[in-house]
């Protein structure tokens, strides 16, 4: 109980009724606690409370893990503490809503935002929800996530969508997180355009996403490379042109040989790891974009001796989820088919090995995993 009082209360400003709600709890449900690098369990926990008007507790029906959520099972995130729930991803039903709450009632079946946004402060006005000078990515990060039977959704006004009645939870689990990142950060910041040659490095779950989304712009060639050839199967079913497998052959040299000699106009990093960042500054052709996706533990080197004359632009960013309205119309409307990306499917209370499976994702053939009530 002190490690969730020191966790939870941490983000309150002035809430004394808050912090006594959460002594007082008794009801527990089971979740997915972080304890330290290579350290995890399934494990009970108190059930969240309110805490703010502005807050909803949401029972989780669906959730998944996320590659971040590897990141920080290494220790490549170290500002997250032992005792945290992870997950920033899920579909559930609302069990309470605050007394501010004005979107959504409870029984109310909503997507859960890997964003947190109290929607007034001035990042949130500028549409970087990512940046919320209240939120942000905090969800498994700063305060407890959704990897768990409950979950606390601050600023639940703006930070949960509602789900059409009929469709495919499943499907819209990828609308917590990997389609609005692929796109935003991969698609939208490579500003992909019609008649482009595009790289992906990395054919995971959001390199995947980033490339479906980027067939919105109709690029002439998608480039996927990755070590998996399992993985590069599928990528040809979502629209692959090509596909690299960069541990067998020279990624570098194959794309040269595919593009004239002149490179990629968009090279999109989707692992997170120095070799695969450096590929792209390898690959990207004069006046092209490197958008980096990718969640980086370690530093990278910046070759500007070989791109400082070259036009070249890199992004990064973290995603603001400000296209998921519109991506959940394409799921809605099966323009896009997110739920192809699912390979696997386990109870809750399988979690520890949903993370095993996930973590050996080429001997599993993994992409992403449901795990449901």
């Amino acid at each position: 109980m002190e490690n969730l009082v020191s966790n939870e209360v941490s983000i309150l400003t002035d809430a004394p009724s808050a912090i006594n709600s959460l002594l007082v709890n008794n009801a527990t449900m089971k979740a997915l606690v972080y304890h330290g690098p290579g350290k995890k369990a399934w494990e009970g926990k108190p059930k969240p409370l309110i805490q703010e008007t502005t807050d909803a507790i949401v029972k989780i029906l669906k959730t998944t893990i996320c590659g971040t959520d590897l990141h920080i099972m290494k220790g490549d995130l170290p500002e997250v503490t032992a005792g945290r729930i992870l997950g920033h991803e899920g579909v559930g039903i609302i069990e309470e809503v605050g007394s501010s709450v004005s979107n959504f009632k409870k029984g109310d079946h909503v997507i859960i935002s890997c964003i947190t946004s109290c929607g007034k402060c001035e990042y949130c006005k500028k549409g970087m929800y990512s940046h919320c000078e209240k939120g942000g990515w905090i969800l498994g990060y700063m305060i407890d996530g959704t990897q768990a039977e409950y979950v606390r959704i601050p600023y639940a006004d703006n930070s949960l969508y509602p789900i059409p009645e009929g469709s495919d939870e499943e499907a819209l689990v990828m609308l917590s997180d990997i389609l609005p990142t692929g796109f935003e950060c991969g698609v939208l910041n490579g500003q992909v355009k019609p008649g482009d040659t595009i790289a992906i490095v990395g054919a995971g779950p959001v390199g995947m996403a980033a490339l479906l989304t980027a067939q919105f712009y109709t690029p002439a060639e998608i480039i996927v490379i990755d070590q998996d050839d399992n993985r590069l199967e599928v990528a040809k079913t979502f629209g692959a042109t090509h596909t690299i497998n960069s541990s067998t052959n020279n990624a570098i040299e194959k794309i040269m040989a595919l593009t004239n000699g002149k490179g990629v106009d968009t090279a999109i990093e989707a692992v997170g790891v120095p070799a695969t960042f450096e590929l792209c500054e390898a690959i990207i052709a004069a006046g092209g974009h490197i958008a980096n996706i990718g969640v980086h533990g370690k530093s990278v080197t910046l070759h500007l001796e070989t791109l400082w004359s070259r036009n070249i632009s890199i992004t990064t960013r973290l995603v603001d989820t400000v296209t998921t309205p519109m991506l959940l119309k394409t799921v809605q409307s099966k323009k896009i088919q997110p739920k192809k990306l699912i390979t696997h499917r386990f109870k809750l209370d399988q979690m520890i090995e949903a993370y095993d499976t996930f973590g050996n994702a080429a001997k599993e053939k993994a992409l992403k995993v449901i795990l449901e009530k």
